[in-house]
């Protein structure tokens, strides 16, 4: 039975030459629909940007969202519909990565398609650029600053059950050995939606375990949150998300942030001049009372910078001739000056400490030898 397209498409709507129409996936339900605003937000201001600059190959770029959050082969044949029939040009925007594996074949050589959000590492189909991090750059030098500097050496593991966390528990698992001999000492995968976390609780509980990796998407890792510090956990164990932004910092609430600590390519509380100029700009088109522009949702912003500059580099949307000057673009964003290697940016990553409702940059990581 045919199913039908979920998105909607605006009145100002126009598939011609006049514009260059990008297909904007973000989830706007489920356990990712705590941070869906603020990517909608966070794409928006980057396609003004651009647009004030001239647009892209002379073209006024505009968004079209679409539903990230829905099963993926929904949003894999969504996507496809709109490239089929010519009405987007390109693809960008955060979504888990079993969104990423329906998507990429179905438009793989068709369009561009920046994925924006962290990943377990490995994609190589044609077509696709990373604007986020991976397990390599972001979560073994986060484990080796805890080890030397805590003595965290042995991890629990608790993701969602999909590609993303099992593949970087795998990680994990070198990364502790690495790290003065570590180990992860426990595992368990969740589905998405998860509500119950007391049996997870108890299997932490029974091991000698000193951190806890946390692997969750959104408000399930919100959820875990305020059940790990209700159970006093948080007394014995640190917790290590790689996927922890302001927003879920937020709706955790104060009292389940102790000893939570993210590592990402950017905070909200980081005081560089890029970081600074990206928040006067966001405060200043959305108001104060706009939802936190965290390292989630502000990835967005990234990806359309990204696709813009990609465009605009090879001069033309043909994919294999983007894909031959990809090495050669380079873009500035809030996280800096910024440029590709392997179809992957290459970043400052960060670790931060939860302070209350905030985050307390801590140190840049350093990154392994094969990333700088």
């Amino acid at each position: 039975m045919h199913r039908p397209l979920r998105f909607h498409t605006p009145e100002w709507f126009t598939a011609d030459d006049s514009t260059l129409n990008v297909a904007l996936v973000y989830p706007m339900q489920g356990p990712a629909g705590i941070f869906g605003p603020t990517c909608e937000a966070c794409a928006q201001l980057a396609a003004e940007e651009v647009n004030r600059a001239g647009g892209v190959l002379g073209k006024e770029l505009r968004l079209l969202e679409v539903d990230g959050g829905a099963d993926p082969r929904q949003v894999a044949e969504n996507v496809e519909a709109l490239v089929s029939t010519g009405m987007v040009h390109g693809v960008t925007g955060w979504h888990i990565s079993s969104v990423r594996q329906a998507v990429a074949p179905r438009i793989a050589h068709r369009v561009p398609y920046v994925y924006t959000a962290l990943y377990e590492g490995g994609e190589r189909t044609e077509g696709v650029f990373m604007t986020s991090e991976t397990p390599d750059g972001q979560l073994l030098p986060a484990m080796r600053l805890l080890a030397e500097t805590r003595r965290v050496r042995r991890w629990f593991v608790v993701g969602n059950n999909y590609v993303w966390p099992r593949r970087t528990a795998v990680a994990a698992r070198r990364y502790a050995r690495a790290c003065g001999g570590g180990r992860v000492c426990g595992e368990t995968y969740l589905p998405l939606g998860t509500e119950d976390f007391e049996g997870v609780l108890r299997r932490i509980e029974r091991t000698d375990a000193d951190g806890v990796l946390m692997l969750l998407v959104g408000s399930d890792a919100v959820r875990f949150n305020r059940a790990f510090a209700a159970s006093g956990l948080d007394q014995r164990c640190l917790r290590l998300s790689t996927l922890m932004d302001e927003n879920m910092l937020m709706a955790s609430g104060p009292e389940a942030t102790g000893g939570l600590f993210s590592t990402a390519g950017f905070f909200a509380s980081l005081a560089t001049q890029d970081t600074l100029d990206f928040h006067g700009q966001y405060a200043a088109r959305f108001g104060i009372d706009a939802p936190a522009p965290g390292s989630l949702g502000e990835s967005c912003y990234e990806g359309v910078l990204l696709l813009a500059a990609l465009v605009e580099r090879a001069r033309t949307l043909d994919v294999s001739a983007i894909s031959a000057a990809a090495d050669t673009v380079s873009y500035e964003g809030p996280r800096g000056l910024l440029h590709l290697r392997d179809r992957h940016v290459r970043q400052r990553i960060y670790l931060a400490e939860a302070d209350g409702l905030d985050f307390n940059v801590l140190a840049q990581l350093r990154a392994p030898q094969n990333l700088l």
